[in-house]
């Protein structure tokens, strides 16, 4: 009875984690550069004294599918997508390097150039920064361009060189802030490979069908754990009066 309890208990909170990855997924669907979460349920022994013959099914993470994203045509100069491999390095709110795809960016009241979550965007020497300016561009090699304020259009200045990187995916993690960090804590090399298209932004890779029919698929297991606990309490309740009878 215990142990029919014990697998449906252990199941159903397995489930239940599965779910808030879909269900993290499909909050992400329309997230500009969002990976999809990869998720899958593995088989583990069940470790105590003993011989070690009960397996557990769990919940666990396999990383991100970094398959690119639709492209997103948005004609702002700020908004820039990874043609193919590659990310943008970042400054991680511990002052750490990450690594997004991203491409939303904006500019704070100061000048400084930032991703949507207010991360500062680096450059070869650190944060870009930009004066105040009439017009901005960023062109495919991540080189930030501006006319300042009251200078002709043909007064076109370099800013500053988005710092541009291409690790292997083997090489990533994602950390707690949502972004890409080096499994090592390194700083990945500036890879001049990697291109960048403007006016376009890189949307989420999420397949909502997909996660949707998921979602429905593990629900339906949650259900079956229920009943198999309604199935052990009324077995027990059962018991129970026939060895009061007795």
């Amino acid at each position: 009875m215990d142990r029919s309890i014990y697998v449906a208990m252990t199941g159903a909170t397995q489930i239940m984690r599965a779910q808030e990855a879909v269900s993290h997924n499909l909050a992400n669907a329309s997230t500009v550069g969002f990976k999809n979460e990869l998720s899958a349920f593995q088989s583990l022994p069940v470790l105590g004294p003993g011989q070690a013959t009960r397996i557990n099914a769990v919940a666990r993470g396999l990383g991100q599918d970094l398959a690119q994203g639709s492209a997103i045509n948005t004609g702002r100069s700020l908004d820039v997508a990874i043609d193919g491999p590659g990310w943008i390095a970042v400054q991680a709110p511990d002052g750490s390097t990450g690594y997004t795809r991203a491409g939303d960016l904006q500019l704070t009241p100061d000048g400084q150039l930032t991703d949507a979550r207010g991360n500062p965007v680096l450059g070869g020497g650190g944060p870009i920064s930009l004066p105040p300016s009439a017009k901005i561009s960023i062109g495919e090699d991540g080189t930030v361009s501006a006319v300042p304020l009251g200078a002709g259009p043909n007064t076109i200045a370099a800013m500053g060189t988005i710092q541009l990187a291409n690790p292997a995916a083997a090489d990533m993690v994602q950390g707690d802030d949502g972004l890409m960090h080096m499994a090592d804590g390194s700083t990945a090399p500036a890879d001049p490979t990697v291109r960048l298209t403007a006016g376009v932004l890189e949307g989420s890779n999420v397949n909502a069908s997909s996660e949707l029919v998921k979602m429905i698929a593990l629900a339906r297991q949650y259900d079956m754990q229920l009943k198999t606990l309604k199935s052990a309490e009324d077995n027990a309740t059962s018991a129970s009066k026939l060895l009061q009878s007795s």
